[in-house]
C-alpha cells in the first residue's frame, strides 16, 4: 500500500497504530500522522507556531487543533476580538480531522429527526434542525474562503437502503423531514439510484438530502489552520496537556515545554480525549474505531461499471454504517466499523471485513489494489448527541465534542458556539446540546467495551440476517 506521507522539515516520532484513548495518558508528544490518503495528498503542511517552549499567559487556551478547536479560534478572533492559543499534542489535526471520510452532511450526532422528537418533542426538534441547517450554511461559507481549498464536491447526500426491510422506516423519515421540518428530502427508487447516482449492487432505494458536500479532510484542516493564524491565533504543536490545575481562578496547563496559564480553557479533543486530561471530561465519551480505505484510481471501464454519476457523500442504512464516495481523482473511499481496542486495530480481519463491504456494493472491484488504509477514533457520546457546554459554572472551562462520526460539518458551528460562550454571548443557546453535560456511564464505565462487543454482534444480526 502507498504510504508516501508529505512531512514537514522536522521529523516526528513514529506513528503508534495501537494507540487507545481509553488507556493512554495522552495522545503523544509530536507523533507522526496516520498514513491516510488525506495527509499523503494534502501537499506541504502549513506553518504553525511550534511547541510551547516556556511558561506563558493567555486569555484563552484551546486544547485540540482539529476542526472544532480551529473553528473556535477562528470565531473567537473574527467575531469577538479574542486571539487564542491552541495546544496540540502532535501535528495539527492529528486525530479525527485527518482520519474521517470527508463527508459533510446536515446532521450532528447519531440520532435521526424522529428520535429527536421522541426525546425532546417537536418544538425542540425543530429548533435543533434549524441549528444544524445554520451550521451547514456556516460550513459552506467557510470552505469558500481563499485559505481553505478543500476540493469540495457539493450536491447532496444519499442515504442508501441496503435491504428491503429498511425502506418503510426510510420512507417515514423522509415524510417527517418534509412535513415537520420543511426539509425537501425525497425518496429515490433502486433504478434511479443506479441510473442517476451510483450502481451500488446492494441499493434497494435511498433517501436523497439536498445538503451534502464531500471535502478533502486534511486540506480542510490545514485551511482552518491558515485562517486561524491569519486572524492572530497561535497554534502550538507537539504540546500535549500533561496535567491541569486551577489556581486563583487561572487554569495552569502543564506541557512538556512549559506551563500555559489561561483565564479560559476550551477542550476540543473529541475521540482523542485522554482519561487524565480533566475530571470534567473523564469517561464522557465512548471512543469507537473506524476503518477507512482508498483504492487505486479506477479505469474507464471500472468507472462505467460503477456509474458514479454523483460525486457526493453516500452512507448506507446499517447501524454500523458504511460511508463511501468517489474522490476527485477517481479513487473510491469507503469506511466503517473497526476493532474494539487499539491493541486489536492491526488485526487484518478488520480490513478484510471492510473490503467485503466494498465488494458487496461494487463486485467489479473485488481484488482491487488498496493504496491507503488507516483507522481512527470516533467520539461517540453515551446518548448519541454532541455537547457544547460549560460543565462547571464555577470554572471558565468549556468543551465541544461527541459528534458520533458526523462532525465534519457541524464542528464548524460547534466551534463558533463555543466561542460565543467564551465571549459571554451564549445566553440564547437554549437547546439541550448547549444546556446539559455529556452523560457518563458512571459505574458501568469499566464494562463499556464488553457491552460494545455484544452490541456489535446484535447490530450485525439485525443489519444482515434478521
Amino acid at each position: 500500500m502507498e504510504q508516501e506521507l508529505v512531512r514537514p522539515a522536522a521529523r516526528r516520532k513514529p506513528f503508534d497504530p495501537a494507540y487507545d484513548p481509553v488507556h493512554a495518558p495522552n495522545p503523544g508528544d509530536g507523533k507522526d500522522y496516520a498514513p491516510t490518503y488525506w495527509i499523503a495528498t494534502a501537499g506541504p503542511e502549513p506553518e504553525d507556531d511550534g511547541p510551547v517552549t516556556g511558561d506563558m499567559d493567555v486569555d484563552v487556551a484551546i486544547v485540540g487543533s482539529g476542526y472544532t478547536g480551529l473553528s473556535c479560534a477562528i470565531h473567537l478572533a473574527r467575531e469577538h476580538g479574542i486571539k487564542a492559543a491552541v495546544l496540540e499534542a502532535n501535528g495539527v489535526a492529528w486525530g479525527c480531522s485527518t482520519r474521517n471520510g470527508g463527508q459533510a452532511q446536515i446532521s450532528a450526532g447519531r440520532l435521526k429527526r424522529s428520535q429527536w422528537i421522541e426525546r425532546w418533542g417537536v418544538d425542540v426538534a425543530r429548533k435543533l434542525h434549524a441549528e444544524i441547517a445554520e451550521g451547514f450554511e456556516l460550513f459552506r461559507g467557510l470552505i469558500r474562503e481563499p485559505e481553505i481549498g478543500c476540493d469540495p464536491q457539493d450536491g447532496g447526500h444519499l442515504y442508501i437502503a441496503h435491504r428491503d426491510k429498511v425502506l418503510p422506516a426510510l420512507e417515514k423519515e423522509t415524510r417527517l423531514l418534509n412535513e415537520v421540518f420543511g426539509y425537501k428530502a425525497r425518496m429515490v427508487g433502486r433504478d434511479e439510484v443506479h441510473s442517476d447516482f451510483v450502481r451500488d449492487a446492494e441499493a434497494r432505494g435511498a433517501m436523497y438530502e439536498p445538503d451534502g458536500i464531500g471535502i478533502h479532510a486534511a486540506k480542510l484542516a490545514f485551511g482552518y489552520l491558515k485562517l486561524a493564524r491569519k486572524l492572530g491565533a497561535k497554534v502550538h504543536t507537539a504540546s500535549p496537556v500533561l496535567g491541569s490545575a486551577v489556581k486563583g481562578g487561572v487554569h495552569h496547563l502543564r506541557t512538556p515545554g512549559g506551563t500555559v496559564r489561561a483565564r479560559t480553557v476550551c477542550i476540543a479533543t473529541a475521540g482523542y480525549t485522554s482519561p487524565g486530561l480533566h475530571r470534567l471530561t473523564r469517561h464522557r465519551l465512548m471512543p469507537i474505531l473506524s476503518n477507512s480505505v482508498v483504492t487505486r484510481p479506477l479505469t474507464e471501464d471500472e468507472c462505467e461499471a460503477l456509474n458514479f454519476k454523483a460525486r457526493i457523500p453516500l452512507t448506507d442504512t446499517r447501524t454500523l454504517r458504511h460511508y463511501y464516495r468517489m474522490l476527485p481523482d477517481r479513487r473510491v473511499q469507503i469506511g466503517s466499523r473497526s476493532a474494539i481496542t487499539g491493541r486489536d486495530a492491526v488485526n487484518p480481519k478488520h480490513l478484510a471485513l471492510l473490503l467485503e463491504g466494498l465488494y458487496r456494493k461494487f463486485p467489479v472491484l473485488r481484488g482491487i489494489q488498496i493504496d491507503y488504509s488507516w483507522w481512527g477514533w470516533v467520539d461517540v457520546s453515551h446518548d448519541m448527541m454532541p455537547r457544547i457546554f460549560q460543565p462547571d459554572p464555577g470554572q471558565r472551562l468549556f468543551y465541544a465534542m461527541g459528534y458520533g462520526g458526523n462532525g465534519v460539518m457541524y464542528s464548524a458551528q460547534a466551534g463558533r458556539r463555543m466561542a460565543q460562550m467564551v465571549a459571554g454571548r451564549g445566553g440564547g443557546l437554549d437547546l439541550p446540546i448547549f444546556t446539559s453535560p455529556l452523560p457518563s456511564h458512571g459505574l458501568l464505565t469499566p464494562f463499556r467495551r464488553l457491552g460494545q462487543w455484544g452490541m456489535y454482534r446484535w447490530y450485525y444480526l439485525n443489519d444482515e440476517i434478521l
